[in-house]
């Protein structure tokens, strides 16, 4: 995180994750929460809405958020000591396999009746580990005012053939529009680089498993890493910065950049919104899929959630008690509600949901009512953090030139079915 400048929320992650507090210590028979938050940009947020509770019910509620890309590290290292997390979560079917042991059963919990649907719980056979707070949409954030700058608006913009002709041209014009590049630095390092080994390396997995008709898999074909290698060109060439730099750009260089009005697209998620509300008018923002040269004309944002809270069973039966009447309280009270949907920009899956002010989950929304596909999440059935890592460690080599394509092909497809493999 060397020489770039740290948002306010950049920097209460960074002081979360490197001064983990105590757990306030309660009198005997108190129940307390100590929730390890996943989400850095919404730190703030949760600081504020465990005070509120804290203030409403006498009820302590400490949230810890673990660094950009450092949630299962500082997971298992909170989980061995005494005062360990009594809420924490996993990313779906995979991360689960690793805390089911942890998970206390929800499915006689009141959040768990408050579910929209029996799809966002996380079941193992007849147990509820584990349930979904929130679904999100991922893209293309786009700056309006810079596109129409260049001579474009988001009509031209409807393929990956058409992505690219309008990037090149914003690279080639960059000085005139006052610019630095077309798309912000797709960073490497460990706070950004799961932009690229995560989210937009569910496509090719994505229209892989479509055409399969499944949805997991021992092997991959590695069919649609053509499109994946394209995508990940035009980020690295129509940049920012050049591409040997890419190894130490951290996500606060990309977002800064966009905030800045230094580039014109932004791949990130719904979950920006509230940092990039505080610089743009909704009018100036809009979120596109990640066009992939594949099924563009149906293509949506891909939309869904690796996001599921669990108890942690092993707490004391005050603190687990605590903790379900803290998560009851966030998706059914007024000042929990709005708070997710307004000051995190979360669309919650539960009965009492706020309409979000979110505009990134408003266009979710509508193109879904126009007809266009969402592409599902995935990622959720990457067989390993270790698999993630080889993918980023190769795709960083790629844009140093230090490595080849060949590389990330081998990462993506022969560690996948070896990572499977151990997982089995």
């Amino acid at each position: 995180m060397k020489m770039k400048k740290l948002t306010a929320m950049g920097m209460a992650a960074l002081m979360a994750a490197t001064m983990i507090p105590a757990v306030p210590v309660m009198a005997e028979g108190e129940g307390k929460v100590y929730y390890l938050n996943f989400k850095p940009e919404a730190d703030e947020a949760w600081q504020n809405l465990a005070k509120a509770y804290t203030e409403e019910t006498g009820t302590e509620v400490t949230v810890v958020t673990a660094a950009s890309g450092q949630y299962e590290t500082t997971l298992q290292s909170e989980m061995a000591k005494s005062d360990a997390p009594t809420l924490f979560q996993v990313n779906g079917p995979v991360g689960l396999k690793n805390w089911k042991d942890y998970c206390y059963d929800l499915k006689d919990s009141d959040i768990y009746s408050q579910l929209t649907s029996d799809a966002y719980a996380l079941k193992d056979g007849e147990s509820v580990p584990g349930i979904a707070y929130v679904i999100e949409s991922y893209g293309l954030i786009v700056n309006k005012t810079l596109l129409e700058k260049a001579g474009y608006t988001l009509d031209d913009i409807k393929s990956y053939d058409q992505l690219k002709a309008v990037a090149d041209d914003i690279q080639s014009k960059k000085d005139e529009l006052g610019i630095k590049g077309a798309f912000t630095s797709a960073g490497m390092d460990a706070s950004s680089d799961w932009r690229f080994k995560t989210h937009l390396a569910n496509l090719p997995i994505y229209y892989e498993y479509k055409d399969e008709g499944v949805d997991d898999a021992a092997e991959l074909k590695g069919t649609y890493l053509e499109n994946y290698k394209n995508l990940f060109d035009l980020y690295i060439t129509d940049s920012t910065c050049d591409r040997a730099e890419l190894s130490a750009k951290t996500a606060d260089d990309s977002r800064n950049e966009f905030v800045n009005s230094e580039a014109v697209f932004y791949q990130n998620g719904s979950w920006e919104y509230a940092e990039l509300a505080k610089t743009f008018s909704d009018e100036e923002l809009a979120m596109i899929p990640i066009y992939f040269g594949v099924d563009d004309e149906n293509q949506g944002l891909a939309t869904g959630t690796e996001n599921y809270w669990c108890v942690n069973k092993n707490a004391s039966e005050e603190d687990i008690q605590a903790t379900l009447d803290f998560m009851n309280w966030c998706v059914t009270s007024e000042t929990g509600t709005k708070s997710m949907a307004e000051d995190m920009g979360f669309t919650i899956p539960f009965k009492t949901a706020v309409a979000p002010t979110n505009v990134f989950v408003k266009q979710d929304l509508e193109n879904t009512e126009a007809g266009l596909t969402p592409i599902s999440w995935n990622f959720t059935t990457m067989p390993s953090e270790e698999w993630k890592n080889g993918v980023g460690t190769a795709l960083t080599a790629y844009a140093a030139e230090t490595g080849s394509w060949d590389d990330v092909v081998s990462a993506f497809v022969d560690n996948w079915a070896m990572e499977k493999a151990l997982t089995e």
